[in-house]
């Protein structure tokens, strides 16, 4: 994209933009797209929307969540790294790991990794399987989810990850009603701290779920993944 374009995207989004991060941007966008032909990753092709769509609607998280500096982030079920990886071009102090239970997608985001010149850890498992494991149970400031999964699953999946006087964060479009997830933060140590609303590019409507983990996760949970479908909290 035109950089005088991309500038104006984000600044009219109360975003700052750099040339610095155009450039990663780019590199960004060329990749996914030349990659997507042999492995799917996304459904969104066409330039334009990849900026807003992928990238826009992912670094708003900083405009609506409060990121610690120096954060520790993990994104459960990243995919092709989003929300995570265009926030972390956007916040380089963040330190990030990105979970898939994918392969394919964990290689295509090494090589990505590689290509924009930032230092992520990149971990190949089930998130109920992280989650139970303690070098990764309880160690993040923020887990954060872009999934298609109902809420109340997202925060069992999820919640593990955060510890105490940490936080979910998960992005949703606005069809589905978050306050369901109320029981299931609960059960999972938190509570609910907020639910934004807002417009990507004066056009889509999202909403962005935030939970604060007040307590620690029963040892019990996350359950495995056949329980979670069949009796989701």
């Amino acid at each position: 994209m035109d950089y005088i374009k991309a500038e104006n995207l984000f600044k009219n989004n109360g975003l700052e933009y750099s040339h610095s991060l155009h450039e990663k941007l780019e590199i960004y966008c060329s990749f996914l797209t030349e990659y997507n032909e042999k492995v799917n990753l996304t459904a969104i092709t066409e330039p334009y929307e990849i900026w807003v769509k992928h990238f826009l609607d992912s670094i708003l998280i900083n405009r609506y969540a409060d990121i610690p500096k120096n954060g520790k982030i993990i994104d459960v079920g990243t995919g092709a790294g989003f929300p995570t990886v265009p926030l972390k071009l956007y916040r380089e102090d963040i330190d990030l790991t990105l979970l898939d239970s994918l392969n394919k997608r964990i290689v295509f985001l090494d090589e990505l990794s590689t290509r924009l010149g930032i230092n992520v850890e990149t971990l190949h498992s089930r998130a109920e399987q992280a989650a139970n494991n303690k070098s990764y149970r309880e160690q993040y400031d923020i887990a954060t989810a872009r999934a298609v999964a109902a809420l109340p699953t997202l925060c069992e999946y999820c919640m593990g990850f955060v510890k105490v006087g940490g936080k979910f964060i998960s992005m949703k479009g606005t069809k589905e009603d978050l306050t369901t997830a109320e029981k299931a933060v609960s059960t999972m140590g938190g509570r609910v701290l907020d639910i934004k609303s807002y417009l990507l590019d004066n056009s889509d409507g999202r909403q962005l779920f935030i939970a604060e983990k007040i307590s620690h996760t029963p040892v019990k949970y996350p359950r495995n993944s056949g329980q979670i479908k069949k009796m989701p909290l």
